[in-house]
């Protein structure tokens, strides 16, 4: 049995690869500290659970959903991004309900990219942009990321056939894994470019409620002209502890709103309905779960932080989101590093490679740990390092 060629060239998805490993780990009798994939360790808020619990009672949640989504969380979805930025969507035209966001920057290659065509994607970022790319038999430009930059993804220098094949670019900020968060100034010139060359901006904002130190992301919908050329992903995952629900929405320009909804009626029947009645209310009850989210991750950042120095491993502080990006000690690849931790330590940390090219040097770990689980694994790396 012969499976499209596209396949060959997909990698195994790494946060597949590292279930995989903690799961054969465990089933020799290890302990196994996984400090890899960002699933919040914390439960749903009860008030959330609780809607869930009435919704499901409710027989006309048994049928199918609306493709799009309900009407009741297309407004939710429109009217917190009205609270949430003071940006204006139609819940009708320019608001579509996801499952997930992980689904919606994978369809969004279906509907805008040609086998041969390219997308522009951030050399250290969500793999799925490039692997969608790969599965409509397309190909990924990455731009290039730098520590002295910022870790902005490099807007200039993309020769010139490369983006008269281009369809998409991607960007996403507060950036996983980097935690790096973007500038008004780097937003703009993002829209310029797909403006001058008729690129759709997908702008992933799945992290934009979980920040530091008073730090509050934004939205680069709240930029001018930038409804024109793009969309952006938003997940309820990080900031409401639902990653198991599968549930977020895209907003923003109308024509790549609707080619995306399109794409999904072909491909999907839509989530369900009570999981939507759920996160209306996530997204119109009381936000101070949130709040005790960020506190939560902050403190744990910093006792990571503390600890990872007191070992000689280098980090800066990351204003947003649930990981902390290090660099890998002198000596070690991020692949050698991650399999010794993960051999000798049974540590579970991501290898930055993993997140493209620019990535190598690196390393992800990820908050949504326990604090005394945190310690206990930077101690265990600590006596592997010797």
């Amino acid at each position: 049995m012969k499976t499209a060629s596209n396949l060959d060239n997909l990698a195994p998805y790494l946060f597949a690869e590292i279930d995989r490993k903690r799961d054969a780990l465990r089933a020799q009798g290890h302990d196994v500290i996984s400090l890899g994939i960002g699933d919040p360790d914390m439960p749903t808020p009860p008030h959330i659970v609780a809607a869930m619990g009435e919704a499901i009672k409710n027989p006309a949640n048994h049928q199918y959903p609306d493709y799009a989504g309900s009407p009741a969380y297309r407004t939710a979805a429109a009217n917190w991004m009205q609270r949430r930025f003071g940006v204006d969507v139609d819940p009708a035209t320019e608001t579509l309900a996801l499952i997930g966001s992980k689904e919606g920057i994978a369809h969004i290659h279906t509907a805008f990219v040609n086998p041969g065509e390219y997308v522009l994607a951030p050399s250290i970022g969500y793999p799925v942009y490039s692997g969608g790319a790969t599965l409509m038999h397309a190909q990924t430009h990455f731009l290039r990321m730098r520590a002295e930059t910022g870790w902005l993804a490099e807007l200039d220098g993309i020769p010139a056939d490369v983006l008269a094949q281009a369809k998409i670019l991607f960007i996403g900020y507060p950036n996983n894994p980097t935690g790096a968060v973007a500038t008004e100034e780097y937003f703009d010139a993002a829209i310029e470019l797909c403006r001058q060359h008729d690129l759709l901006l997908v702008h992933d904002n799945a992290y934009c409620e979980i920040g530091f130190d008073g730090y509050r992301a934004p939205s680069i919908l709240q930029r001018p002209g930038a409804k024109d050329v793009a969309i952006e992903m938003f997940s309820l995952s990080k900031a409401y502890n639902m990653t198991g629900w599968r549930i977020g929405f895209a907003v923003g320009n109308a024509t790549a709103i609707d080619a995306l909804g399109r794409v999904k009626n072909n491909l999907d029947s839509g989530q369900f309905t009570a999981i939507q009645d759920a996160a209306i209310v996530a997204l119109e009850g009381p936000q101070d779960c949130i709040a005790e989210m960020c506190a939560l991750y902050q403190r744990r950042r910093d006792l990571v932080l503390e600890a990872l120095a007191a070992i000689g491993v280098e980090c800066e502080a990351p204003k947003a989101t649930i990981y902390v990006w290090a660099q890998v000690p002198d000596g070690y690849t991020s692949a050698e590093f991650t399999e010794k931790v993960l051999t000798e330590a049974h540590v579970i940390v991501t290898p930055g490679n993993g997140y493209g090219p620019d990535g190598e040097g690196w390393i992800r770990i990820s908050l949504t740990t326990p604090d005394a689980r945190l310690l206990e694994a930077v101690d265990r790396i600590k006596r592997t390092l010797g």
